[in-house]
């Protein structure tokens, strides 16, 4: 099974980990800076983007990142995770020199906002309404400063993944690496905003105090996916910090 990836730039290695929501294009307005200075990384999970959704047996995508780092050589690296990507940084955090966290889950129980936005994910699915579902989630993971493109190029992402997943026959079975913040003792950048869900603001609180070493901060203006709602200000404060 080969996971797409794209590499760019000399220097100290930064890996890119996208969203579920979304797939390793969600950094193009990223990319060429980053690159500029690093030698920066992205990947598309399997069943997103570029890489097909197939596996011979049970796999992780943490997995699948590692297999990609250990065949370039990366020992170490800087991740920065958005979303989902943020527990595959967690789940790689012994690859990891410094981490940076954009509005990230944790171990926290699922609140009602998520478990209503999974349930009407899930009714739409169900339905066959895939492009709905995909809406749903532009909708849901976008804060008010993205653009209308912005918004529909989510959208395509996330159905062009649904359309890949759900055609899987026979379904894949996915593994989730446990981790321990407790032992994880890099420094770390954890972003918020207040127009994510309650879930993940609580979150990333959460993981800030936990996360020896940790800073949060609190984006005024953003959503769920701020690199995608104001990619410039996203670029400058990664520059600033890595």
């Amino acid at each position: 099974m080969t996971i797409w990836y794209e590499r760019a730039g000399e220097g100290e290695p930064v890996v890119l980990l996208p969203s579920s929501a979304a797939d390793a294009g969600m950094w193009d307005a990223h990319w060429d800076a980053l690159a500029a200075r690093f030698q920066v990384i992205r990947v598309d999970y399997r069943g997103f983007g570029h890489t097909p959704y197939e596996a011979d047996g049970p796999y992780s995508d943490a997995g699948d990142v590692a297999e990609v780092l250990a065949g370039l050589g990366i020992e170490r690296a800087t991740l920065v995770g958005s979303s989902y990507g943020c527990t595959v940084a967690l789940q790689l955090a012994g690859l990891a020199g410094r981490l940076v966290l954009m509005n990230p889950g944790s171990d926290l129980p699922e609140s009602d906002d998520v478990q209503e936005f999974g349930a009407e994910e899930d009714r739409l699915l169900e339905a066959g309404d895939v492009a709905g579902a995909a809406e749903l989630n532009a909708r849901t993971w976008l804060g008010p400063e993205a653009d209308d493109d912005t918004r529909r190029r989510v959208a395509a992402m996330q159905r062009h993944a649904f359309t890949m997943q759900l055609a899987a026959d026979p379904e894949l079975s996915e593994f989730s690496p446990e981790y321990d913040l407790d032992a994880i003792r890099v420094p770390a950048l954890i972003v918020t905003g207040p127009y994510d869900l309650p879930y993940f603001r609580r979150s990333a609180r959460h993981l800030a105090e936990r996360l020896t070493g940790a800073e949060l901060v609190e984006l005024e203006w953003a959503g769920h996916l701020p690199a995608l709602e104001r990619p410039e200000e996203v670029t400058r404060l990664l520059l600033d910090y890595l």
